[in-house]
């Protein structure tokens, strides 16, 4: 509920737009940043190779694993408490990460970030829920999405020049004015608002499910270094099973759910479900391998990688938009299936480019991959919210992006191990998984110290195969995911409570 006595103007409607936004912008520059800096910040803080893949790590794991309780504690508590919240958070672990002095430190503040990121991102987009109504809605998500673009866009290059000429911690002092700006803006424009019917977070839910990601991703970054085998990780592995099935029992029982379970009877909010979790694996997880290729393998300066990761999210800043155009005319089932299907053409393509050659042959399929993933992401956002009332509207961005953030964590951690043990199949030493692990962060050096019998072109190589199995992999992934979402997208039925398949459609295409 949002006091509507006196109406926004357009004016202040758009400065309350624009808070939203410069924390999307902050969000995806937090998330490419330390990938384009990962080997000057090893250099300053040190660590294992696993202690280095939660620098990534511990961001996504937090930010998506508390999504959907940030959504419902926005509901209970206010959309503009939390997303105020959340951004001072933001600013203030961006603050702190300038300052850390060990590879342990940064670590967990990454975590903490991703905690605030959570706050900001669900607050931020129910509060817009509430102030935007019908197609303006859809715009509004759609200008927050192409932030969101620019973030990715502009964050490698912008995170390359600031790491090469200030050092790395400039990246975060960068969030900082960011954040700062949004919280002040929103501290002026936001008008508070709730869901009447709220009851509250669903701690059982929140912990168990918090707890699993937890443990998944911690089994599967400790795998490549202890084995699959390892007590440890089938502990972890085990104990994650176990707190997700206790996480469904939870939600099945519990008379106002955190994830209402019952949606997913509607094919088209299952499609949506795998649409927001698709870029995870054909697109995201490239923001993270790509830099650490060009800088650590191919030995490419920070901002030569920042200007090259260009050609694959430059097209995030406009496509999106023209999806949404598009969908007035053709349904977003195909719009986002022909997407995925370019993007799943871009992967293989990229597969067939050898390490070590002319690192630019590499821009056109990047580019190919950008163009083909900016088209179902322009009609995502959209089409989530369409399936339930605006009352809910915490509920149903925590849904829908826990599914998109927590399969980009997930996928994160399942593409490293994966790449690490490909990269070991193709060695051969005694100290074959610490080499691996150490060519995976882009450790070269490292690398040759721990396998010393394998010369340099040796370990290149194998990690160059390894690289090309693995994007024919994504590329097989990305196909199969573009015929099922055909599939539920495009059934027709009648979505749950008042909302009709007319009425998102409508919404869906703006």
């Amino acid at each position: 509920m949002t006091d509507r006595t006196l109406a926004p103007s357009a004016a202040h409607k758009a400065l309350i737009l624009l808070s939203v936004c410069l924390a999307a912008i902050a969000m995806p520059l937090t998330f490419t940043g330390p990938a384009v800096a990962l080997t000057a910040i090893a250099e300053t803080l040190g660590g294992s190779p696993v202690a280095l893949n939660w620098v990534t790590n511990a961001f996504m794991l937090t930010f998506g694993s508390t999504l959907m309780a940030a959504g419902a504690l926005s509901d209970s508590f206010g959309r503009k408490r939390v997303f105020l919240t959340g951004v001072a958070g933001f600013a203030l672990a961006s603050l702190a990460l300038v300052g850390a002095h060990s590879i342990l430190v940064f670590d967990l503040l990454r975590a903490l970030q991703g905690l605030a990121a959570a706050a900001a991102f669900a607050g931020g987009m129910a509060a817009l829920a509430q102030e935007f109504s019908g197609s303006a809605r859809m715009r509004a998500f759609s200008v927050v999405g192409a932030s969101f673009g620019a973030g990715l866009s502009f964050g490698p290059i912008s995170s390359g020049l600031m790491s090469e000429t200030f050092g790395w911690p400039s990246i975060f002092l960068a969030v900082v004015a960011l954040t700062s700006a949004s919280f002040v803006i929103g501290v002026v424009v936001l008008r508070e608002s709730r869901d009447p019917q709220a009851r509250g977070l669903d701690w059982p839910g929140a912990t168990s499910f918090t707890l699993a990601l937890t443990l998944f991703t911690y089994g599967v970054l400790q795998a490549p270094e202890s084995g699959w085998s390892d007590p440890l990780v089938v502990a972890l592995l085990v104990g994650a099973l176990a707190l997700m099935v206790l996480f469904v029992r939870i939600e099945l029982n519990s008379p106002r759910p955190m994830l209402d379970l019952s949606l997913f009877r509607y094919g088209r909010f299952v499609g949506v479900q795998l649409l927001a979790a698709a870029p995870a694996y054909a697109f995201v997880v490239l923001l993270i391998l790509l830099p650490i290729r060009f800088v650590g393998i191919e030995g490419v300066g920070g901002v030569a990688a920042g200007l090259m990761m260009m050609a694959l999210s430059a097209p995030l800043l406009v496509l999106p938009l023209l999806a949404g155009w598009l969908s007035r005319w053709i349904a977003p089932a195909v719009i986002s299936s022909l997407g995925l299907l370019v993007c799943a053409s871009g992967l293989a393509w990229l597969s067939f480019m050898p390490v070590g050659g002319d690192v630019n042959a590499m821009l056109a399929p990047m580019a190919v991959i950008g163009i083909g993933i900016s088209l179902p992401w322009g009609l995502m956002d959209g089409l989530a919210v369409s399936v339930v009332p605006s009352e809910r509207a915490g509920m149903a961005t925590g849904i829908f992006s826990t599914v998109r953030v927590a399969g980009e964590g997930v996928a994160l951690a399942v593409v490293s191990a994966l790449l690490s043990a490909l990269i070991s199949g193709h060695l051969a030493g005694e100290h074959v998984r610490e080499g691996a692990q150490k060519l995976v962060t882009g450790d070269v050096a490292g690398a040759a110290g721990a396998l010393p019998q394998l010369a340099r072109p040796a370990l290149i190589q194998a990690y160059g195969d390894a690289f090309a199995t693995l994007l024919l992999l994504l590329a097989a992934i990305t196909v199969v995911t573009a015929i099922v979402v055909f599939v539920f997208l495009g059934r027709r039925e009648t979505p749950r409570d008042d909302v009709t398949t007319e009425t998102t459609c409508v919404s869906a295409n703006g």
